[in-house]
C-alpha cells in the first residue's frame, strides 16, 4: 500500500504536466494572453471546474509556465558554458545556447521576455531561475573581467544592462520579423556570435 501515495502524486503531476503542454498548444493558437481554461479542460476532455484541482487560476498556469521557461533556459545556457572558464568565450556560448533555445521555445519565450499577459506577475518560487540566469552572466563577465577580456565597468549596473539589452534586442527583433526560421536562418538571431566583440568594444580592457 506503501506505493500508492507515490502513484497519486505521479499521476497528479503527469496530469499538471498535459495541462500545461495543452496550455502552450493553446497560446501558441491564440496569442500568449489568450490562455482559455476553458479550452484546456476540453481537450484535456474534463469539465473546466477539474483543473483547479490542479492549478487554482489562470494565472497559476501562467506561473507554472514562466518557472518551466526560466529553468530551460536557465540550463541551457549553464550547461553552454560548462566547457569553459568564466569569460568571454564562456558568454558567448551561453548567449548562443540561449537565443537557440528560444528560437525552440518562442510561445514560452514570450511569457519570459516580453510580459504579454496584463497583470500577470510571475511569484517568487517561478522567477528564482531568471535571477539565477543573471547571476550566471554576471560571472562569465566578472571572469571576463579578471582574465582581463573587459574592462571592469563591464560588470557594472550599467555593462550587465547592456549585456542583457544586446542579446534582448537581437531575439526580440528575430521573433517579432521572422518567428518561422531556425537559428540559422534568422537575420537576426546570426548576429549572435558578434555581441561579445561588441560588449568588448564597449568595454575594452585597460
Amino acid at each position: 500500500m506503501a506505493d500508492i501515495p507515490d502513484r497519486r502524486s505521479r499521476r497528479r503531476n503527469e496530469t499538471k504536466a498535459e495541462i500545461l503542454a495543452i496550455a502552450l498548444d493553446v497560446m501558441a493558437e491564440e496569442g500568449v494572453a489568450g490562455l482559455s481554461l476553458a479550452t484546456v479542460a476540453r481537450r484535456l476532455g474534463v469539465r473546466p471546474p477539474s483543473l483547479y484541482k490542479y492549478f487554482s487560476s489562470r494565472h497559476a498556469v501562467y506561473d507554472a509556465l514562466f518557472k518551466k521557461g526560466q529553468e530551460g533556459y536557465l540550463d541551457a545556457a549553464l550547461r553552454a558554458a560548462e566547457p569553459y572558464e568564466p569569460g568571454l568565450a564562456a558568454m558567448g556560448a551561453a548567449l548562443e545556447a540561449g537565443a537557440r533555445w528560444i528560437m525552440a521555445n518562442q510561445v514560452l519565450a514570450q511569457l519570459l521576455f516580453w510580459r504579454p499577459v496584463p497583470g500577470f506577475t510571475p511569484s517568487p518560487e517561478a522567477y528564482a531561475p531568471a535571477l539565477a540566469t543573471h547571476e550566471h552572466f554576471t560571472a562569465l563577465i566578472r571572469g571576463a573581467v579578471e582574465r582581463g577580456e573587459l574592462h571592469p565597468d563591464a560588470a557594472g549596473e550599467e555593462g550587465l544592462n547592456l549585456a542583457a539589452s544586446l542579446i534582448a534586442g537581437v531575439v526580440s527583433q528575430q521573433l517579432g520579423n521572422q518567428p518561422g526560421v531556425t537559428y540559422e536562418e534568422g537575420r537576426f538571431t546570426r548576429l549572435v556570435p558578434r555581441l561579445t566583440r561588441i560588449f568588448a568594444a564597449a568595454y575594452p580592457p585597460r
